[in-house]
């Protein structure tokens, strides 16, 4: 054992020796003081610090039987480099783990964003080819349309039903606008010869039983009113 163990031993050596004997020297007085006296009575407190004493003497020898005493200051040294070290080495583990659960993360968030970047990338896909589908639809229906409802038998009435439904009208009113459009002056006739066949029509159907009978034309006279000519 190394002379710093031996003086520290031997330091706890006296020291307990002198706490050993002032133990005795209090347990003797308060023995003394257990005797009929007219001096005061220390019994109570000779014990108390008699206690203190046991207690004190009983630290005493456990820090004499301490392990901590039986170290070297080499050996103590190494011990607490190692203790050292291995703190740092759970610091180093616990950095690392932080370390791998941080790339983790970032791993996930990294694939999140890419899978989001590809969602929206593939929606604007499908919207370009949507747009360019339903023009090339437009087109080819502008191209094909006139050809297709040309050859579609006269009974089905297609042209003139995708007349009014490009006009948003009824095909009777459809055909009137376009008449109209067509020949202001034409039309306007057509619908003053209608006002006045409307007008005139019992006149007209005594004419229509007159030249049946006599197989041949007659004169009939007809009422004309007169219209303002009304503008497109």
């Amino acid at each position: 054992m190394a002379d710093g163990e031996d003086e520290a031993a031997k330091a706890f050596d006296d020291l307990r020796a002198e706490v050993s004997l002032l133990r005795r020297a209090v347990e003797r007085l308060a023995a003394e003081r257990a005797e009929p006296s007219e001096m005061p009575d220390y019994a109570e407190t000779l014990g108390v610090i008699s206690q203190k004493l046991s207690a004190t003497a009983q630290r005493v020898d456990a820090l004499v039987h301490s392990p901590a005493l039986s170290l070297t200051p080499e050996e103590f040294g190494r011990q607490t480099l190692a203790a050292s070290y291995n703190a740092r080495r759970e610091d180093h583990r616990a950095f690392v783990a932080a370390r791998e659960g941080l790339n983790e993360v970032a791993t996930k968030i990294g694939r999140q964003l890419e899978s989001h970047l590809m969602a929206d990338e593939q929606r604007q896909r499908v919207r370009r080819v949507g747009i360019s589908g339903l023009a090339l639809g437009m087109a080819m229906w502008a191209i094909l349309a006139g050809p297709i409802v040309r050859a579609a038998p006269s009974g089905w009435h297609w042209p003139e039903r995708m007349a009014g439904r490009s006009l948003r009208m009824p095909m009777w009113e459809g055909g009137q606008h376009l008449m109209r459009t067509a020949s202001p002056a034409a039309f306007f006739g057509i619908v003053a010869n209608n006002r006045m066949a409307v007008t005139n029509r019992e006149v007209l159907e005594a004419c229509r039983t007159r030249a049946a009978k006599a197989k041949k034309a007659v004169r009939c006279t007809i009422e004309v009113e007169v219209q303002n000519r009304e503008k497109s």
